[in-house]
């Protein structure tokens, strides 16, 4: 997945063109929102100086936004409003996101708001002792090594933000998907891996709220539909990996 470019606009506005200035941006987000170039717009203001304004613009990439948007029938609108403020503009460039990025400690990771290592322990205890007594699911774990759990113990707990155990142990991605090679998993038998996964997160004793489970099951889709794909026979494997890292709300850019 190709990065996303960030445009940054950067503005001082004397304080008493202000209330013009807001409105005038107000109402140009609306050709930003109905854009299909444009990821997402945010406007700033600085705290210590009421004057200087940072517009941030994601786009698809730089040429949607040039060649796009700039020749769209939204553009138009949208120059004739920020038209006015070009000669208070200090900076307009287009960035592209590099490696060093990452949340901070006021935002719990996945992992430890679930309640860490030993809750994962717990999911995959309770989840392949379902498994292995449902009639759709334990004809792909006849064979289940005893070590089976522990292992996707760790491997959910990486995922999630918690240790690299898995990494260390096992392997990367790659690995964990070929644990599934020729196994022929159907799209049945994957839903029921869902099904009863979310059913093994409540015996366990996962956080039951909103925010945490949407991102618990947009994993578990995620995850068990590349395991369709590279379970069917012929499948080629995927290049090497590393463990995919599960956010709120997020994705990795893993291609599927």
């Amino acid at each position: 997945m190709t990065a996303h470019t960030v445009e940054y606009i950067r503005y001082r506005v004397p304080e008493q063109q202000s209330a013009e200035f807001l409105a005038a941006h107000r109402r140009a987000a609306t050709r930003l929102a109905a854009a299909p170039q444009c990821v997402d717009y945010e406007l700033a203001r600085a705290e210590d100086d009421f004057e200087h304004y940072i517009l941030r613009v994601t786009w698809t990439s730089t040429r949607d936004h040039v060649e796009g948007f700039r020749s769209s029938d939204l553009f138009p609108a949208y120059a004739a409003e920020v038209r006015p403020y070009a000669e208070q503009v200090e900076e307009s460039r287009h960035y592209k996101p590099t490696a060093v990025r990452g949340t901070g400690a006021a935002t719990p990771t996945l992992y430890a708001w679930a309640g860490g290592a030993e809750a994962f322990s717990r999911l995959t205890d309770v989840f392949y002792a379902k498994v292995v007594e449902d009639d759709l699911l334990a004809p792909l774990f006849a064979d289940l090594p005893a070590e089976h759990a522990r292992h996707v113990g760790l491997w959910l707990a990486e995922v999630f933000g918690g240790p690299a155990a898995y990494s260390e142990t096992q392997g990367g991605h790659s690995h964990m998907v070929a644990r599934h090679a020729g196994l022929g998993i159907t799209e049945p038998q994957r839903r029921r891996w869902v099904e009863l996964v979310q059913d093994a997160a409540d015996e366990a004793g996962l956080p039951t709220d909103a925010e945490f489970r949407s991102a618990f099951l947009a994993y578990v889709e995620w995850g068990t539909r590349l395991a369709v794909r590279f379970s069917a026979p012929g499948a080629t494997p995927p290049a090497p990996q590393p463990v995919p890292k599960w956010t709120w709300g997020a994705a990795p850019p893993y291609p599927g």
